[in-house]
């Protein structure tokens, strides 16, 4: 596969793991050094973040949308869009950046931020 391809596909498998909860696939997908920026502006390092995925959410339906890789030698960088249903079922978008780094052959997530609900 090619880099383009697998940064897609690890863009997607991030998606599903926020939608189900998936502790276990992001302990795969994120560095040790991995920090989220949180939409209200909350930094959390991986742990936590590890932590707060274990939650059960309350959006269903969580997709990306207007994907954009870039690719800068062994750094990529993710911009996209996603769309979900609220509880209530309340349409929802948020804006994010993904940082992914290759460390020993492999890529893993390094930053995110999020932002507000637009």
């Amino acid at each position: 596969m090619t880099d383009l391809a697998i940064l897609q596909q690890l863009n997607q498998d991030y998606i599903d793991s926020v939608q189900n909860s998936d502790v276990a696939r992001f302990d795969e997908l994120l560095a040790a050094d991995f920090i989220c920026i949180t939409a209200d502006g909350e930094r959390l390092e991986r742990a936590e973040f590890l932590r707060r995925t274990a939650a059960p959410v309350s959006i269903r339906g969580l997709h990306a949308t207007e994907v954009e890789v870039r690719i800068l030698g062994d750094f990529a960088i993710i911009h996209a869009r996603s769309k979900y249903r609220t509880a209530s079922g309340e349409p929802g978008s948020r804006r994010y950046t993904d940082c992914w780094a290759r460390r020993d052959g492999h890529w893993l997530a390094v930053s995110a931020q999020l932002t507000a609900t637009i």
